[in-house]
């Protein structure tokens, strides 16, 4: 399934590749997002998410196909494409030895805010940001979750059309992601079109639309709950001591399509005309395992990914 975005198209990928000798880190992807659009990269570590998202910024030649950011070409035009984009990446250049407010106005004079619209820009910054009362803090006296919130907002300074952010959540308590996540929302709700990159499975229902990425490769691309909804069969959470024992006793259940451990519990993809709860419980009861309250669920984009992986081989 390949949903396309209603809205018109502001980022374009066409057969994007990018390789590193023998490692095709992207392979030939393509995908469109749209204006205003909350778009999203998944896939674990390695999935080519930091390289996609490097390419469109700039920063990083394909080896081969092309993307457009509002109508100009990375692969002709990439110094051009930096005026319109802000990109945020993993590690994001925010000077330590500078305060809060330092570090703001330096961006803002590296982007060329004109010096009349900066005091209203820096205000609203500070408002959704809650940086405000930690305007003269050093900025490498700032936590984990602040220092995020601080490099957001010097990528927002010139209010770009595009926001790229590559894991911008990765390491951050709880309570600074919520945070984060609130300003994303914000600046998508007031027209800027946002590419976030994410291993957090959990992040992705949040966006719009998501591709899912293995190796390079496009699994996946639609709304978090079309990609939940098409899933072929149904699944069944089963809590079950010596998980990894029981994952090969129930694969061999007929019926079950596939087993998979999260956490201490057993997802079972199973063919519900063919399994149900009490079947898979009493075979692994048999079996001597001590078996919990086996359950339909909906299936998470977990078991999403790990399906399409399977159909990948």
């Amino acid at each position: 399934m390949s949903a396309v975005s209603a809205r018109p198209a502001i980022v374009e990928l066409e057969n994007l590749t990018r390789r590193f000798g023998d490692l095709v880190a992207v392979d030939a992807l393509s995908l469109v997002v749209g204006r205003g659009e909350l778009f999203g990269l998944v896939g674990p570590d390695g999935a080519g998410k930091t390289t996609t998202l490097r390419m469109l910024a700039g920063v990083l030649a394909p080896s081969a196909g092309d993307a457009r950011l509002d109508g100009v070409s990375v692969v002709r035009e990439s110094e051009r494409v930096k005026h319109s984009i802000a990109y945020m990446s993993q590690r994001f250049g925010l000077y330590t030895d500078l305060t809060v407010a330092e570090n703001l106005e330096f961006y803002a004079d590296l982007y060329r805010v004109p010096r009349a619209a900066r005091a209203a820009r820096l205000e609203r910054l500070y408002q959704f940001s809650a940086l405000g009362p930690f305007q003269d803090r050093l900025a490498g006296q700032l936590s984990g979750g602040m220092k995020q919130k601080l490099a957001l907002s010097c990528s927002l300074i010139h209010e770009p059309a595009i926001l790229l952010l590559d894991e911008p959540t990765f390491g951050v308590d709880p309570i600074s992601r919520r945070d984060l996540w609130l300003i994303v929302h914000e600046m998508v709700a007031h027209g800027t079109t946002v590419v976030v990159s994410t291993s957090y499975l959990d992040e992705a229902e949040r966006f719009d639309r998501l591709v899912m990425l293995h190796r390079g490769r496009r699994l996946a691309l639609d709304t978090a709950e079309a990609l939940q909804r098409a899933l072929p069969f149904a699944v069944l959470a089963v809590p079950v001591d010596r998980v990894r024992e029981a994952r090969a006793l129930a694969e061999r259940i007929p019926g079950v399509e596939r087993a998979a451990v999260f956490g201490d519990d057993l997802h079972l993809s199973v063919d519900a005309a063919a399994v149900d709860a009490a079947r898979v419980a009493a075979a692994l009861r048999a079996a001597g395992f001590t078996v919990g309250d086996v359950r339909r669920i909906v299936p998470t984009l977990e078991d999403v990914f790990i399906d399409r992986i399977s159909e990948a081989g």
